[in-house]
């Protein structure tokens, strides 16, 4: 139970559901996201839970070119991206409890049969499927005002019909409790030139031969929703217009919030829950709008050497959402315009001019996450080039494993050395595989052990990385110089090679507390102007108004060199 300003107790969980209509994509996490940060900045407590139809059990082994960035959690789920978007909106973390999958509940369901936990029913999916999604989404709103519940897919797919049957079922047993958000969309063709509303119309109409009557309607599209269409739209979907949002494209995401609280969305979603409308004031996220959005005084370009872009004929930026999140806070943060550039991994090894023409253009390299050996030797080419170049450098988590295995074949001269991960038989292992250790690892498959979620780790004091966080107050406990980030990886330092690396000019500027993994490297300040990588991934806890230290001062560096 949770008591407001106003004195009025909040007794039961409210369940705002937020499916999708027409076509995939349109947002209907950002849109979630957006009204649960307004109704937390109304004072009332806010969680979510996204829902997801495929079967595998969590997102960490999707193709992230198929389904966009794998967002790691506090905990060590993998989890779909829009779990990103609750985080860096609602300034919450998220977890295990905030997502599921079919994959999940079918296998949950399957082991109770097998656990006679049904006392010898006859277990039909109909029933007993819903009623363990059911169990999920409550358990996600536990000691919450509201939970947001998103559903993943399209209306009209047959593999999500259970979670709006889910839906159909709590709103029969507590409708004073539950509403529904439907987002959908709204073309605008070319040789017409206006908003077409038939789609919303049809997409309601699945809803209904379901069961199921939205509360509101969410229309996305290029432009705004005009009246005529949302009066349209109202009478064949049996509603107000005033429930009727538009949610138009827009130059950032972070300008949804105010634009939805204009039409004052928040404020009706509260009415129909029968909760008090408290009072609200979005000035430290409007002034964050205005920075974002405004002309800065700086201006950079930054590289990421990239290998998950290509999906058929197209190019999609999806697998580096969390990233350029981060560097997008950092920008605004720095008074900074930025421009991201993707270089193809695979173009530094097989296009070498070209690419590297796009290198000697850019102030800033970053070697992101990756899996795998194609593109390695490009991103390693890249690597050389930075430190060659005293470009400054940032590596995550590969960008760390391969800027060690740069260093150890051309500074310290152990020619050949590799990721065991790439060549088993490399004579100088920098990167290996150690044997499971439960407190260390978990296991994800067969074969399969990798460091999951937040990790301890101790900064050397005096070096880059110690100097960055103690600027920031952004140590878990400074006095033992001890900060935590989110680990996802499988390989490890080895090391064997620590002290022939040190001796040659490496430093190991961070390591877990029993000084068993490497967690941090770098260049002497006095050799490179910003040269680091970590094992970690601080992307994952970069927020929009708390961007990431290492992030902010990464381009720092950049703004400072890209001057000389």
């Amino acid at each position: 139970m949770s008591i407001h300003g106003n004195n009025t107790p909040i007794k039961n969980t409210k369940y705002v559901f937020v499916s999708g209509g027409v076509l995939s994509g349109l947002g209907k996490g950002i849109t979630a996201a957006s009204l649960g940060l307004l109704l937390k900045n109304r004072g009332y407590s806010i969680t979510n839970i996204k829902c997801e139809n495929y079967l595998n059990i969590d997102s960490g082994n999707i193709n992230p070119i198929e389904h966009g960035d794998v967002f790691l959690c506090e905990d060590g789920l993998e989890a779909d991206l829009d779990l990103g978007s609750y985080e860096r909106f609602l300034g919450e973390e998220v977890g295990h409890k905030n997502f599921t999958t079919l994959g999940q509940i079918y296998s949950k369901v399957i082991d109770n049969t097998k656990n006679l936990a049904y006392n010898g029913a006859t277990v039909d999916a109909w029933l007993y499927i819903p009623q363990e999604a059911i169990e999920r989404i409550k358990k996600a709103g536990e000691g919450y005002d509201i939970c947001l519940v998103e559903l993943g897919g399209t209306a009209g797919e047959y593999q999500n019909v259970i979670y709006y049957e889910a839906y159909r079922i709590m709103n029969l047993q507590t409708p004073q409790d539950t509403i529904h958000i439907h987002v959908t969309y709204f073309p605008n063709p070319s040789h017409i030139n206006e908003l077409k509303s038939k789609p919303t119309q049809l997409s309601v109409k699945t809803l209904n031969s379901m069961g199921i009557q939205p509360d509101f309607i969410v229309g996305r599209g290029e432009l705004p929703i005009d009246e005529k269409r949302k009066e349209k739209v109202a009478f064949y979907s049996s509603m107000d217009k005033d429930d009727v949002i538009s949610n138009p494209d827009c130059e950032s995401i972070y300008e949804i919030p105010p634009i939805l609280a204009e039409q004052k969305f928040d404020e009706r979603v509260l009415i129909k829950l029968g909760l008090p409308i408290n009072k609200a004031d979005l000035t430290e996220w409007n002034n964050f709008v205005k920075k974002f959005k405004a002309n800065k005084k700086h201006s950079v370009k930054i590289a990421i050497i990239a290998k998950y872009l290509a999906t058929g004929d197209y190019e999609l930026t999806d697998s580096y959402v969390s990233l350029i999140e981060s560097l997008k806070f950092a920008s605004s943060y720095t008074d900074t315009n930025m421009e991201i550039v993707f270089i193809k991994a695979t173009d530094l090894e097989t296009k070498k001019d070209k690419a590297l023409n796009d290198l000697k253009s850019v102030d800033g390299i970053i070697v992101p996450i990756g899996w795998g050996e194609r593109g390695v030797e490009g991103k390693i080419s890249a690597i050389k080039y930075a430190r060659e170049n005293k470009v400054p450098y940032l590596g995550l988590c590969y960008g760390m494993q391969l800027a060690s295995i740069e260093f150890a074949r051309n500074v310290a001269g152990l020619k050949d050395a590799n990721t065991v991960e790439v060549n088993p038989e490399t004579p100088y292992p920098i990167i290996h595989d150690i044997p499971f250790e439960e407190k260390y690892q978990k296991i994800k498959g067969k074969g399969a052990s990798m460091r999951l979620g937040a990790y301890d780790c101790i900064l050397k004091p005096n070096t880059l990385a110690h100097n960055i966080y103690k600027k920031h107050h952004a140590f878990k406990d400074e006095n033992k110089n001890l900060i935590s980030e989110r680990h996802r990886h499988r390989f490890e330092f080895n090391n064997k090679y620590r002290e022939v690396l040190e001796n040659a000019g490496f430093i190991i500027s961070g390591t877990s507390p029993d000084d068993f993994f490497v967690e941090m490297i770098e260049l002497p300040q006095n050799k490179h102007p910003f040269f680091l990588a970590t094992q970690a991934h601080p992307e994952y806890k970069s927020q929009p108004l708390k961007p990431h230290p290492i992030f902010v001062e990464y381009l720092k560096a950049v703004i400072k060199q890209s001057k000389k």
